[in-house]
């Protein structure tokens, strides 16, 4: 099937019948951020979720790890849902799936219950976030999309940073089912607004499955996932660690090279040829890392450092999640009529700039001056990930875009989760460099304590430090963006 026209006026869906655009993005924009929100919910509610169930941080932690690792293996097979299947089909049952899976985890009386919920749940999420990319890319001509990935960046960038505030105000009053009570009534109405608004508006055909490249798939991406993911726990010379990272890439190796010689690969990975898209996946995949990253480390640093309750620290996230909510619209119609270069360097240099200045935080450093810091962080990353993501897009052929996307946001997974492990082994290797030993603590234990603290004060740095390093490979890699980097038509 051809691709059908599309024009500002009237757009047409692949049966040649007439939709209404704005209705279909906003059935979109509230179903996909219903569900990436519960990405990053649950971490506020760890501590209830622990005394509830009498289970250790560990253990707990798995109702997120599981969540970016279930994730982590569908994104890739989704580019074979969008080959195959109707995609107002395909978005109502993720959604359908996403629904059961809160269920699943609202009557759940276990943690193992609550834990397969939130795997259902990420299956159903791991298909709308790429679904709803790809759509957004295609019903819009190169000269629009800045704007419509400006205003598709509301999903990526504000929901999974508000994510542990919106618990943390649920936990204040409700017990901890609301968190998935509340989401219900949005994936219901998402569903009936879909049944009206949606239509088939990419082209589909009956590729085989290759059975192959899914189990690879699967093993390989979930393998290094579940490997970094690990590190937290335990070290990177533990078996559980490097064993799982070795069988993950040498698996995604052969996934790749078996792509490359079949007919109708899982992954088409014949985007990387166009060098356009390939420095902005790499370019988005590190803004995604520097935004992921401090979404975890900067309120661990002022629970460990400044004693803030989980609650306060998620709700020193907000403002930022509100500034890359503003602004990704913003950039993006600044991206149509300028295109990305000059604003992803402005944009990496200003991260750059500000995630250094968190290295020389002290235990007085006022938590007024952090917060002002991390907004204005998130709004450096506003101006680099949606212009560079709508680069890569506007760089590769309409048939393309679907994969294109599907292997952006792999990346992004894989990105995330690689630096989140580095800076948090970093961070733990360094603060036990720094440990007074425990004849300290017997002989004085108040030397001792601001000891200690002075020690996971190093540790921060250091992931800091390493976050910062991340950030100008970045900003050295924006040069290399072309000065027309747009295709506008």
């Amino acid at each position: 099937m051809t691709n059908r026209p599309t024009t500002a006026d009237q757009p047409v869906d692949q049966n040649g019948r007439p939709y209404n655009r704005l209705a279909l993005v906003f059935t979109l924009l509230v179903g996909t951020f219903s569900t990436f929100i519960t990405s990053t919910m649950l971490t506020t509610a760890f501590p209830t979720l622990m005394k509830s169930f009498n289970i250790s941080a560990t253990t707990v932690q798995w109702l997120t790890t599981g969540f970016m690792l279930m994730m982590g293996i569908v994104i890739p097979i989704t580019g074979f849902f969008l080959q195959r299947f109707d995609t107002k089909r395909l978005y109502l049952s993720a959604i359908v799936i996403f629904f059961i899976g809160s269920i699943l985890c609202y009557f759940a009386t276990s943690f193992w219950g609550i834990l397969v919920g939130r795997l259902v749940q990420a299956a159903g999420v791991g298909i709308t976030a790429p679904v709803y990319q790809t759509i957004m890319t295609s019903i819009f001509p190169p000269s629009k999309r800045g704007a419509a990935m400006g205003t598709a960046g509301l999903v990526v960038g504000l929901a999974p940073a508000i994510g542990p505030t919106f618990a943390g105000w649920i936990l204040m009053h409700y017990s901890w089912r609301m968190l998935f009570l509340a989401i219900m009534p949005v994936s219901l109405l998402v569903l009936v607004m879909g049944f009206f608004t949606l239509r088939k508006v990419l082209p589909t055909k009956k590729a085989p499955v290759d059975w192959m490249s899914v189990v690879m798939s699967v093993i390989g991406f979930g393998s290094m996932l579940f490997g970094f993911s690990s590190v937290g726990d335990h070290s990177w010379t533990s078996p559980i660690v490097y064993v799982t990272l070795i069988v993950g890439v040498i698996v995604v190796a052969l996934f790749i090279l078996r792509s490359l010689k079949i007919k109708n690969p899982l992954l088409q990975f014949k985007v990387f040829e166009s060098s356009d898209y390939t420095l902005s996946a790499i370019l988005v995949s590190v803004s995604f890392m520097a935004m992921n990253e401090f979404t975890l480390v900067l309120p661990l640093y002022l629970q460990t450092i400044h004693g803030e309750s989980a609650f306060a620290s998620g709700l020193t996230l907000l403002p930022g999640a509100i500034t890359i909510g503003i602004m990704n619209p913003i950039t993006g119609r600044i991206f149509d009529q300028l295109g990305a270069r000059n604003m992803a360097i402005a944009g990496m240099f200003l991260l750059t700039l500000t995630t250094g200045s968190f290295i020389p935080v002290t235990p007085t450093t006022p938590v007024f001056y952090l917060v002002c810091l991390y907004t204005v962080r998130m709004f450096s990353i506003s101006m680099v990930m949606m212009p560079v993501t709508t680069t890569g897009m506007n760089a590769l052929p309409l048939n393309l875009i679907g994969d294109g996307t599907v292997v952006n946001n792999t990346a992004r997974q894989m990105f995330a989760s690689m630096g989140t492990a580095i800076l948090v082994s970093i961070m733990a290797s360094e603060t036990t460099k720094h440990l007074p030993s425990q004849g300290v603590a017997h002989a004085t234990p108040i030397l001792f304590g601001k000891l200690s603290l002075h020690a996971n004060v190093v540790g921060f740095r250091w992931a800091f430090f390493i976050a910062t390093l991340f950030s100008l490979v970045g900003f050295v890699l924006t040069f290399f963006l072309k000065r027309d980097s747009r295709r506008l038509g």
